[in-house]
């Protein structure tokens, strides 16, 4: 009787053993698999993005090619010594191709999905070609007697610079650059406001030949800017949906002044038949349309608002 006890156990014994290897078996080839999907899933990822990059690097060569094409010449002295004569030039092509290369990239960086890889590395491109294009063209403007260009490149820069730092900031935190920027849009505002003055003074009603409109326009701006400079000084910063918003009307705005610098003020650089048609002025304020789609979406939806934690 102890005999057959022994033996069913040791069958039961031997059955169990079988049993669990059988299902190691069947556990290991499923994690080969799911493994091996994994990878399938990351490397059509990897491609993904190479194609991406790949493709959004060749539409920007074109677009500084393109803009090279198009690009007219700076008024130097003919006299000058060659070396001014090269400087003018490829002041000129970084310039306005910097602007072709904005217009690209921030048009990508807005089809994007915020946040993701492509949406950074786009935005990244187009921060870095704004702040050439609008670098030049600030003290260009001052040597060429410009007023107005000198308040736009300025002002454009402050909006980039202002809206890469909102993002790569800590939330909830400022520093130094913060009150430092507050006092330079406070100095564009001022200055608009100085120069429609003084086209109200002049005989013309206009400031170096040109009307005094822009100048409403980016004293305003420059004014809301401050407004919401001194909003995040006070709090101490700033998180969550207000963060995205600070970030992405700042980086629509100066996307529109290249925008409308291109497709309003260098209009003449497109046939006759774009000249009389809409399609001009729709391009050039596209990137308004956005940022009132994006404000409203981040400050009105919970696409940008964290989650509740629960205790």
């Amino acid at each position: 009787m102890i005999r057959k006890l022994g033996g069913a156990r040791t069958n039961e014994s031997t059955g169990q053993l079988k049993a669990i290897c059988f299902t190691k078996a069947i556990s290991s080839r499923a994690s080969a698999r799911l493994t091996g999907l994994i990878d399938l899933i990351a490397l059509r990822r990897r491609l993904r993005a190479f194609f991406w990059t790949v493709s959004i690097a060749g539409v920007i060569a074109l677009a500084f090619a393109g803009s090279i094409a198009v690009a007219d010449t700076l008024d130097v002295d003919p006299a000058a010594p060659l070396w001014v004569h090269a400087l003018a030039t490829t002041v000129l092509y970084l310039h306005i191709g910097g602007g072709g290369v904005g217009l690209i990239s921030g048009a990508a960086a807005l089809a994007f999905r915020k946040g993701e890889r492509l949406h950074r590395m786009t935005g990244t491109v187009f921060y870095i070609a704004m702040l050439t294009s609008a670098g030049i063209a600030a003290p260009v403007a001052v040597l060429m007697g410009d007023r107005v260009n000198v308040v736009a490149g300025v002002l454009t820069l402050y909006l980039v610079t202002t809206a890469w730092a909102t993002v790569r900031r800590k939330e909830g935190s400022i520093g130094p650059f913060e009150i430092g920027a507050m006092f330079i849009a406070l100095g564009v505002a001022a200055a608009g406001v100085i120069f429609i003055l003084q086209a109200a003074a002049s005989p013309t009603g206009t400031i170096n030949g040109q009307p005094p409109q822009a100048n409403y326009l980016f004293a305003g701006v420059a004014s809301l800017a401050a407004l919401g400079d001194l909003h995040m000084l006070v709090r101490r910063g700033i998180s969550g949906a207000q963060r995205i918003a600070r970030h992405l009307w700042r980086m629509c705005f100066a996307l529109f002044v290249a925008s409308g610098s291109l497709f309003l003020g260098q209009a003449q650089v497109f046939p006759q038949s774009l000249r009389e048609s809409p399609l001009l002025i729709v391009l050039a304020l596209a990137p308004l349309a956005f940022l009132i789609f994006w404000v409203l979406w981040v400050q009105f939806t919970k696409a940008f608002k964290a989650a509740p934690q629960t205790p």
